[in-house]
C-alpha cells in the first residue's frame, strides 16, 4: 500500500492564477516538406509507422501537443507499406496531404486522395496501406494529449484481427428482442419540479448507444460547394467556411466528439473581424496566402504552412492576400461545449457568451442576401 498522503493548500481569499497563454506558432511548408523527406528515407519501423509529431515549444510531458489538448502528427507510408492495426480511446481527424492510400477502419477499406478528410472514432481497429507507387503523406489530429494528462490514454498496436486484450473473451449477452434490460428495473425518478432526478447504477453501465462511424469528406465533393461561400457579398462578418459535420456529435457541431474540422474558401483581400474563444484552433493552409494577427502579433502564411492560429482566449483575425485562400481548421469546440467551458466573443463590442449554454451570436448573413 502506498504511504503517500494528500496535503491541504489554503486558498482562502486567493485570486485564480493567471492562465499561461501559449503563443501562436507557424510551421512553414519547407519545414514540413523536409521532415516528410526525412521520414521517407529512414528504415521502415517494425510497426510500419513513419511518424513525426509537431510539438509546441511550451508543451510538456506527458501531453506533447501542438496545442494544449491537440497533437498533430505527420505520417508517411512509402509504396507498398502497411501499418500494424491500432486501437485507442482517443479520436482523430486526418487529411491526405499528398499521394493516396487506403484507410482500413472496422474492416471497411476506404481509398483517400489529396485533401480528403476523414475521422477515426474511439476504439475502432484501424490501419493504413499504400497501394500506389508514390509516398502517401497524411496529417493526423488527435485528442491524445488530454487523455495522456488524465493518465487514461489506452493504446494497443498489434498484428492480426483480434486485439490481444480481447483474446478469449466474449461480449456480455444482451437481452433478446423485447426482454427487460436490467436498466429498466433500476430507479428512474424525478425528485424536484426543477428537474433533478435519481437513477440507479445500471444507468451508468448501460448507456444508450449513438453509433460513431468513420466518415469521409472527399475533397472533390467538398470543393463543389466552396464557390457558394466565396460569393457571399463583401461586408459579410462571418467566416466563409463549411463544417465537416458528423451527426453523432449532435448539437456540439463536430467532426469528432472532441474537434470540428472546417474547410474555408476566402476570396482575395478578405479580412476577418477580430474575435476570440476558449477553444484552441490551428489552420493548415491548402491554397493561397495571407496573414493572421494573434494578440497583436502578425504572422505571414502561405499554402502548405501550419499555424497554431488561436491559442485559447487570444484575440485573433485572419486576412487573405492576393489569391483565393482555403484552410483546414481544427478546433476543440465540441469538447468544450461538452464541458460547458466554451466562452466566445464574436466581436470585441459584443459580450462574452457561453456557447451551447447561452443563445449565440448572429452574423449579418440575412442582410447580405441579394447584396452585390
Amino acid at each position: 500500500m502506498s504511504n503517500k498522503q494528500s496535503s491541504f493548500m489554503d486558498i482562502s481569499g486567493k485570486m485564480p492564477r493567471e492562465q499561461n497563454l501559449w503563443p501562436p506558432v507557424l510551421v512553414q511548408k519547407e519545414e514540413i516538406d523536409e521532415e516528410i523527406q526525412r521520414l521517407e528515407s529512414i528504415p521502415k519501423p517494425d510497426n510500419g509507422r513513419r511518424a513525426s509529431r509537431i510539438v509546441h515549444p511550451y508543451a510538456t510531458a506527458p501531453g506533447f501537443g501542438f496545442a494544449p489538448g491537440i497533437d498533430v502528427t505527420i505520417n508517411v507510408l512509402n509504396p507498398g507499406e502497411r501499418t500494424f492495426n491500432l486501437r485507442k480511446n482517443s479520436t482523430m481527424v486526418e487529411i491526405c496531404l499528398s499521394g493516396s492510400g487506403v484507410v482500413v477502419c472496422d474492416g471497411a477499406h476506404r481509398k483517400v486522395e489529396k485533401w480528403d478528410v476523414w475521422n477515426v472514432p474511439s476504439m475502432r481497429i484501424h490501419s493504413y496501406y499504400n497501394d500506389t507507387q508514390e509516398p502517401w503523406v497524411r496529417l493526423s489530429y488527435s485528442n491524445g494529449p488530454v487523455l495522456e494528462n488524465l493518465e487514461v490514454h489506452y493504446v494497443e498496436e498489434f498484428e492480426g484481427d483480434i486485439p490481444p486484450a480481447d483474446m478469449g473473451k466474449e461480449l456480455p449477452e444482451m437481452p433478446a428482442g423485447d426482454a427487460v434490460r436490467a436498466r429498466d428495473l433500476a430507479l428512474r425518478e424525478q425528485i424536484t419540479d426543477e428537474g433533478a432526478w435519481l437513477l440507479g447504477y445500471e444507468w451508468l453501465i448501460d448507456i444508450d448507444v449513438l453509433e460513431s462511424k468513420s466518415l469521409h469528406w472527399p475533397w472533390k465533393k467538398v470543393a463543389e460547394y466552396l464557390p457558394s461561400v466565396e460569393e457571399i457579398a463583401k461586408g459579410y462578418n462571418g467566416r466563409r467556411l463549411f463544417v465537416l459535420y458528423n451527426p453523432v456529435t449532435e448539437r456540439r457541431i463536430g467532426t469528432t466528439p472532441s474537434f470540428f474540422a472546417t474547410i474555408s474558401s476566402s476570396p482575395p483581400n478578405n479580412h476577418h473581424i477580430p474575435h476570440r474563444h476558449s477553444s484552441s484552433a490551428m489552420n493548415y493552409y491548402l491554397r493561397g496566402n495571407g496573414y493572421s494577427k494573434v494578440n497583436g502579433e502578425r504572422l505571414e502564411w502561405k499554402a502548405g504552412d501550419l499555424l497554431f492560429s488561436a491559442p485559447g482566449w487570444a484575440m485573433h483575425s485572419h486576412h487573405s492576400g492576393d489569391e483565393t485562400t482555403s484552410a483546414l481548421t481544427i478546433q476543440d469546440h465540441p469538447f468544450q461545449i461538452a464541458m460547458e467551458s466554451l466562452i466566445w466573443q464574436e466581436r470585441i463590442k459584443e459580450p462574452i457568451l457561453n456557447l451551447g449554454s447561452q443563445r449565440g451570436f448572429e452574423s449579418n448573413r440575412a442582410q447580405m442576401v441579394g447584396a452585390k
